[in-house]
């Protein structure tokens, strides 16, 4: 070994491309870091205080690499970052020893993650960053939800490739699909859906293409492969917004772009809106200046000229006027006469959805029935039986009024319409969802166990009803709103609507065009008497020509 005679930092510096310290506060100084290599990259690890602060290795290299323990500063390096996630994927499998084999696996996807696209919760926390992988990000944040379903099972794989395994993961999609849980509250619930969207993804067209939710949402279905995405926006703009997101998206590939401002079928779709509209107080020029000016109008017709399967709507502005133009333009779904809203909410004790919370002020009998049969339809596409109650101020009777009155007329015509359908009312929200006082004030009621969907008497309780429970229930982990009854599949968010909010909303609505639940098929209820008993069954029958001109159909 030659004694080259360098004792200190400042003699060894000069040309070096690498910094790595762990020691105490202004150990590098600016003189260090002048004599070192081309875009130094500099690793200040020493708590609270770095090395050398980076605005300080900033100002005499602004080239460098920069990074620090602090979270104040860009490429924190923390602990929580890996470690967290080497153990998940170390004890999933009975790993007797986390090896370097695991350890560079954990690196590995950390630098991938540090590449991928922005996460929408790291966004929206640090605002108007670039984030981005470049010098200022190197590695993600320490909370970006996505390193548990990056980490864990690169970990868990080179344990089992590195013989350290002592319960191999057979099917790594399982296990991913089981870790993205903890990131999305939804994701139990939703896998029915996404499984069927997957299968036959769908153009579903979003109005609101120049929104970031909307923009990450996008990613999230491209990547996902859930549904095939139509923006509606300005070509430069979108294009900007993607890149100040970093997302890893391309116009003409990934997803399809209608210019908003210079579409060619303008004048084909603001002619087809006024021939919807004329009747209806609509001049020629108000229907071209309702296309220009509100781009869920290019979304409707876009959809009823067969060029989307499906659309989304309702993150920006108000959801009457969002549902006004789905009303006009598509109607109601045949056998219908009337649309509803429905929430869903992921409580501790179990799913419940709550209708009606967006459309109707006070519907009527007539009206709650549809909207229950409905509920009922859509709450079964999520692999829910549904057990139904027709909620009031008034328990089984107890009251007269005319809100009470209703709520029994309407149970009489679902109990006519579907008498398989488990469902009881009017009753107290308490008996709703509890047996056992529900079985004092009723002992014969039919509807078993606690409802799962609660069918308010007016707009007013069901939204006062989803905010309360939304807020202080389940932690705001909601799906929807699911717009029922309208001829197309189509469903008018709010603007407070987050990023898996709109995901789950364009994958239910792929799953609806799939079927064409919207407006060919009827639901067919059939009472069977096997070995004396009656049994009630729902079969859904596509409605064909053969069966219109009463002719012989299989089943």
């Amino acid at each position: 070994m030659v004694d080259d005679g360098k004792r200190t930092l400042d003699d060894v510096i000069e040309g070096a491309d690498i910094f790595l310290g762990c020691s105490g506060p202004k150990v590098l100084t600016q003189e260090m870091v002048k004599k070192m290599a081309r875009a130094p990259m500099i690793l200040a690890l020493a708590n609270p205080e770095p090395e050398i602060l980076p605005p300080l290795a900033k100002e005499v290299r602004p080239d460098a690499i920069i990074c620090t323990g602090r979270s104040d500063y860009p490429n924190q390096v923390n602990n929580v970052l890996c470690f967290p996630f080497i153990f998940r994927g170390a004890l999933d499998v009975g790993a007797t020893a986390i090896n370097e084999e695991m350890k560079l696996a954990a690196v590995r996807a950390i630098a991938e993650l540090a590449h991928a696209e922005q996460s929408e919760v790291v966004a929206s926390a640090y605002g108007d960053q670039d984030l981005s992988f470049g010098p200022e990000y190197i590695i993600p944040k320490p909370f970006d939800p996505r390193l548990i379903v990056k980490i864990a099972p690169a970990v868990a794989k080179a344990a089992m490739e590195s013989g350290v395994a002592t319960r191999p993961i057979a099917d790594f999609d399982v296990y991913i699909d089981k870790l993205t849980e903890f990131v999305y509250k939804t994701n139990l619930f939703m896998k029915p859906i996404f499984s069927q969207a997957r299968k036959a993804p769908k153009r579903v067209v979003l109005p609101e293409g120049e929104e970031a939710r909307v923009l990450h949402a996008t990613q999230e279905l491209v990547t996902l492969g859930l549904a095939k995405p139509i923006l509606i926006g300005r070509p430069n703009v979108i294009e900007m917004r993607i890149q100040k997101l970093g997302l890893q998206i391309k116009a003409g590939v990934d997803f399809e772009i209608v210019n908003n401002e210079s579409d060619p079928r303008f004048k084909e779709y603001w002619t087809e809106y006024f021939q919807i509209m004329k009747r209806r107080g609509v001049t020629q020029e108000q229907a071209q200046r309702a296309l220009i000016s509100n781009p869920t109008v290019i979304g409707a017709i876009m959809v009823q000229r067969g060029e989307a399967d499906a659309m989304i709507c309702g993150t920006v502005g108000d959801y009457h006027e969002h549902f006004s133009v789905v009303k006009n333009v598509f109607g109601y779904r045949d056998g219908v006469h009337t649309a509803g809203a429905m929430n869903a909410l992921l409580l501790p004790s179990g799913n419940t959805f709550i209708a009606d919370t967006y459309v109707n002020d006070e519907p009527d009998a007539e009206e709650l029935a549809e909207i229950t049969l409905m509920a009922a339809e859509t709450v079964r596409r999520f692999g829910i039986e549904p057990r139904v109650a027709l909620l009031s101020h008034s328990n089984f009777g107890s009251s007269d009024c005319p809100s009470s009155s209703k709520m029994r007329q309407a149970l009489e015509l679902v109990r006519e319409r579907a008498p398989e359908l488990m469902i009881d009312g009017e009753m107290h929200g308490d008996a709703a969802l509890v047996e056992a006082i529900r079985n004092d004030r009723m002992p014969d009621s039919p509807l078993k166990g606690s409802a799962n969907i609660l069918v308010m008497p007016n707009m007013e309780a069901a939204r006062i009803s989803y905010n309360l429970l939304r807020v202080s229930s389940s932690e705001g982990v909601t799906v929807g709103p699911v717009l029922m009854g309208v001829a197309k599949p189509v469903h008018v968010l709010t603007p407070i609507a987050s990023v898996r909010r709109i995901v789950n909303m364009v994958a239910l609505a792929v799953v609806e065009a799939q079927t064409n639940r919207c407006n060919s098929f009827l639901t067919l209820t059939l009472t069977l008497n096997i070995q004396g008993k009656r049994f009630s069954c729902n079969i859904l029958v596509k409605f064909i020509t053969e069966f219109a001109n009463n002719k012989k159909i299989s089943i």
